[in-house]
């Protein structure tokens, strides 16, 4: 497949879109990529799953059998930002993994990460998870969170 659009803002995502489909969040970390996916109507994202990272091409065979098993339109990608919106060595690692990935052939949107984990982190202490529980849980969470936020967002450019 050929490389695909990848942007940070949502109305390009927005348009670069099948007129309905169902998106796919990816909060990627260093040992684990989180997956969430929502509806076909981007009202509500919903925790999927989490890959082990290994070598990229395995985490990519991966990411492609889900992506096909799951019908995504698009993919949201957390961009971690530094609190100042600057990027980070993690924020290029990031970007870089992006455009490896493009060659699935998705758009891709690079969605601003900086509270997620806090706030899933914050959401689990409250419903007084172990954590164990949590640290099994995060990564999808996160996912969850961002690609709730980007969806949400997306909601006034949908066409």
């Amino acid at each position: 497949m050929d490389s695909a659009l990848i942007t940070t803002a949502a109305p390009d995502y927005a348009a670069a879109l099948p007129a309905g489909g169902r998106l796919g969040g990816l909060d990627v970390g260093t040992k684990t990529i989180g997956l969430a996916t929502c509806d076909a109507g981007w009202s509500f994202a919903s925790p999927a799953q989490t890959i082990a990272r290994t070598k990229f091409s395995t985490d990519l065979a991966q990411l492609k059998d889900w992506v096909g098993k799951e019908r995504l339109a698009g993919l949201v990608i957390g961009l971690p930002l530094n609190m100042d919106g600057s990027d980070s060595p993690r924020t290029q690692s990031v970007r870089a993994f992006a455009r490896n990935v493009a060659v699935l052939g998705l758009p891709l949107l690079l969605w601003d990460e900086r509270w997620s984990t806090a706030a899933v982190e914050r959401a689990m202490i409250a419903e007084d998870l172990s954590r164990a529980r949590r640290a099994e849980r995060v990564d999808r969470l996160a996912a969850s969170y961002i690609l709730q936020g980007a969806i949400d967002a997306l909601a006034r450019w949908r066409v």
